[in-house]
């Protein structure tokens, strides 16, 4: 049951008890209760729970003759394998924490995390040579175990134990490490599990592991017993929606996936591939909704919301095509279980049902903090009005509607998302302002099938640059510094940047100006 606090500004979700601390506790258990049931598929590989927490245990184990042992951390290099997740799960039942490296992101940010994780160790499946990041640190080849002796069973870890520490976009241009425990994943895990249900078959894993996205389709179902199908592309549309003959318990994409998938010549049949769609990462607009018709008839609908820093999601709202509301963008719903969720003024006054406020989260869902310190928008819930523990400022504005769902009514500072993907605008600014030649920057975000970013720039000496080549310097810099998502598409060298009244870009104005400038 969600209640709602008028009187205090506060939806709260169900209160349960969580009875598996981990993830981890939970794949032991259904490799000795159902060991031969599928755990991961990826291409013609298959992996039941037996051998996949075998490999858990065999991985664990040289990771411990490593030294790898309760508080360390150690890095994955995160392409989607069975070895990988196994690999994850070893360093978890070390009651150490796994960092995933994207392989696709480019040596300076990989380099980056590496120096904020400062892992113990790092693991890798198969052939990663000239991929793998030059580290003074023992790495070990999953790959390379399969005939390794099994050592005694790990101990399992606390509630308290940092599972994982996945890097987001930073405001000062380095990515923060938010560190999430394991009762805050347990806690995660058991609620979308209800959330999504039992049927079906498991849910496919296509985006990079270090995000959010990745987590749903990957701990969801292994909690549950359930089966991961791993997706070699992010845009595979063979794998991803080729589950028509055995559908699949869940799907989740974010909008801009669908917008993309929509833009094909054979569109996805989701009535077809899935039981349920989930909807994570940006807002969700009901025409999006509307334009994918009759393809969603009996698929039931989840918009999905939560920062990195409130454990993957931490509100939810199930619908279904004939009950899309009257609202800007679809709700964002109720808040997870032992979560509850705070409307605020910006002295964290809280603010009554139809008063548009600062989204604050507080209780289970939310993460330990920052690596090498908390900072940033956590607070403690005793701040807001309720008892000690802790919370955190979204930076999201929200409204309580009449019916007690929470409507997202976007952000309150300089934070986008991308194609799903976390932005920070001061990042890309400090990585921008680097670049020689460069007095000022500006963003806009172009929205369509897929998402992408319009830098505009103004040389410190307009009369004396060769924009061509100050255009070309940026976009090395920034391809060699930035995932290749957050790479603006369009680099334009304008002579100066249009501010309003209010101190504001005016980027129209500044649009207007390139082109005067052009014509």
């Amino acid at each position: 049951m969600v209640t709602s606090a008028a009187h205090t500004g506060m939806l709260s979700g169900e209160v349960r008890d969580i009875r598996a601390d981990s993830v981890v506790r939970l794949v032991r258990a259904h490799a000795r209760l159902r060991p031969d049931a599928e755990a991961v598929r990826s291409g013609r590989t298959s992996w039941t729970y037996r051998e996949l927490w075998h490999r858990a245990r065999v991985t664990a184990g040289v990771l411990a003759e490593a030294g790898v042992g309760p508080g360390d951390r150690v890095a994955l290099w995160a392409d989607r394998t069975p070895g990988v997740i196994a690999a994850a799960l070893a360093v978890m039942s070390l009651r150490a924490a796994y960092v995933p490296l994207d392989p696709t992101h480019p040596a300076e940010r990989v380099a980056t995390v590496l120096a904020g994780a400062a892992p113990a160790a790092l693991v890798h499946d198969g052939p990663a040579a000239g991929r793998l990041p030059a580290a003074d640190l023992p790495v070990i080849d999953a790959a390379d175990l399969a005939g390794a002796p099994v050592p005694p069973e790990p101990p399992l870890p606390r509630g308290e134990d940092i599972a994982y520490v996945v890097f987001t976009s930073g405001s000062t241009g380095t990515p923060k490490g938010v560190m999430v425990p394991h009762a805050s994943l347990a806690n995660y895990v058991a609620w979308c599990g209800e959330l999504v249900g039992a049927g079906g078959s498991g849910s496919p894993l296509f985006a990079s592991l270090g995000y959010d996205l990745a987590m749903t389709s990957l701990w969801v179902p292994l909690a549950q017993g359930a089966r991961v199908v791993t997706v070699p592309g992010l845009w595979d549309q063979a794998t991803l929606f080729g589950a028509e003959a055995d559908p699949y318990t869940f799907v989740k994409l974010t909008p801009s996936h669908a917008r993309f998938f929509e833009a094909l010549a054979e569109p996805p049949r989701y009535h077809r591939t899935t039981r349920l769609l989930m909807f994570g990462g940006e807002a969700l607009d009901p025409a999006l909704i509307t334009a994918l018709g009759p393809r969603l008839d009996g698929v039931r609908l989840v918009n999905h919301y939560g920062p990195t820093e409130t454990t993957i999601g931490c509100c939810a709202h199930l619908f279904d095509r004939a009950s899309l509301p009257g609202t800007p963008t679809v709700p964002i719903g109720t808040p997870a279980w032992n979560t509850r969720a705070y409307l605020v003024d910006d002295d964290l006054r809280p603010l009554p049902p139809g008063r548009p406020g600062e989204l604050v989260i507080a209780g289970r869902a939310v993460a330990a903090g920052y690596l090498g310190g908390t900072g940033g928008r956590f607070l403690d819930e005793r701040e807001l009005g309720g008892a000690p523990g802790p919370a955190y400022r979204t930076g999201d504005l929200a409204e309580l509607l009449p019916e007690g769902r929470l409507l997202h009514l976007g952000r309150r500072d300089d934070q986008w998302k991308v194609n799903g993907y976390r932005v920070e605008l001061g990042e890309l600014r400090h990585h921008v302002l680097a670049v020689p030649g460069v007095a000022d920057a500006a963003f806009d975000l172009v929205r369509g099938p897929v998402d992408s970013l319009e830098l505009f720039v103004r040389p410190a000496d307009p009369h004396r640059t060769d924009a061509a080549a100050l255009a070309g310097a940026l976009r090395t810099a920034l391809t060699g510094a930035l995932p290749s998502g957050l790479v603006p598409h369009e680099v334009h060298v304008v002579p100066e940047i249009v501010f309003n009244s209010n101190g504001k870009c005016d980027l129209a104005a500044t649009r207007r100006l390139l082109e005067g400038t052009a014509g």
